[in-house]
């Protein structure tokens, strides 16, 4: 994942090969990035059932998305291993010692082989999109998130995941462009809130995302447009009136982004912009759901 002048991080103490008092599991899930796992999860399958996927459709498509997040969040942490040592990183469990490097990434391939037939049991175009949209996040992990396009498989990834949804329904529709342009928009947004406090730290091992580029108040700033402007979108997208519940949506979710680009005088690694992301996330679809908007 470097770019061709980026600098490696300088070698740094072997993590220690013994699981910590933790124990693997509890490690192995640490490793997951489990709570935008399961937020991403819970969305998805929100708005598969909101779309007549029925129980084991909606079931199906939680399986996959959550596979899929899972190897995309083992992967990060095994690949970013050398670098988080190099920062002392010990709140990751790859540095604490708590799991094993060689089982991160052996649960992270058993995700991804597992997401495959998930993903292609809705059908060989639904499954694509999803495919499509994992293997952009993996392109982040491996290559993207040191380039200035670290931004690009977040929206391709978000960007297609309504269509995992829609494309399985009785004649394989895709999802409304307004639809795609959301996710597109809010999960660029959530790329930069979520890299937000590590940007020193990247800096020092060669990791020059557009987030880093920008710098923590200009990508602050950014966050806040990019979320402000997905949500615009998910409440303007759909046809007929706003009402009380639109209206509401907008002014919620326009505090939230004015609280993730304003900085509050916080501690700088201050995970609460990304959690408000997720926050804002959850908020929009839910109400999105209750206007009950359809995505095609």
């Amino acid at each position: 994942m470097h770019t061709a002048g980026a600098q490696h991080p300088p070698a740094a103490t072997v993590v220690d090969a013994s699981p910590g008092p933790g124990g693997p599991v509890r490690g192995l899930l640490a490793a997951s990035h489990a709570a935008p796992s399961i937020a991403v999860t819970a969305v998805i399958t929100a708005l598969a059932a909101a779309s007549g996927r029925g129980v084991a459709g909606s079931v199906l498509v939680a399986s996959a998305v959550l596979a899929g997040q899972l190897s995309v969040g083992w992967c990060n942490d095994r690949i970013d291993l050398r670098r988080d040592l190099a920062t002392g990183r010990g709140d990751k469990p790859l540095v604490a010692g708590t799991v094993r490097p060689r089982v991160v990434a052996v649960a992270a391939g058993c995700a991804l082989a597992l997401c495959v037939p998930l993903s292609l049991a809705g059908g060989l175009a639904a499954g694509a999109a999803h495919l499509v949209g994992v293997a952009a996040a993996w392109s982040y992990n491996l290559r993207l998130k040191c380039t200035a396009m670290s931004w690009l498989p977040y929206a391709v990834a978000f960007g297609l995941l309504p269509a995992f949804v829609t494309l399985a329904l009785p004649g394989h529709p895709w999802p409304a462009g307004w639809v795609m342009a959301a996710g597109a928009l809010l999960g660029t947004g959530a790329h930069v809130t979520n890299v937000l406090p590590d940007i020193d730290d990247d800096l020092r091992t060669g990791i020059r995302g557009l987030p880093q580029r920008l710098g923590p108040r200009r990508a602050r700033v950014l966050a806040g447009v990019l979320l402000l402007a997905g949500a615009i979108v998910l409440v303007l997208g759909p046809t007929g009136p706003l009402g009380t519940v639109g209206w509401g949506s907008l002014a919620v979710t326009g505090v939230l982004a004015l609280a993730v680009a304003l900085p509050t005088g916080a501690d700088p690694r201050s995970r609460l912009p990304f959690l408000a992301t997720l926050a804002l996330v959850a908020l929009d679809t839910a109400l999105l759901l209750l206007r009950g908007a359809a995505l095609t």
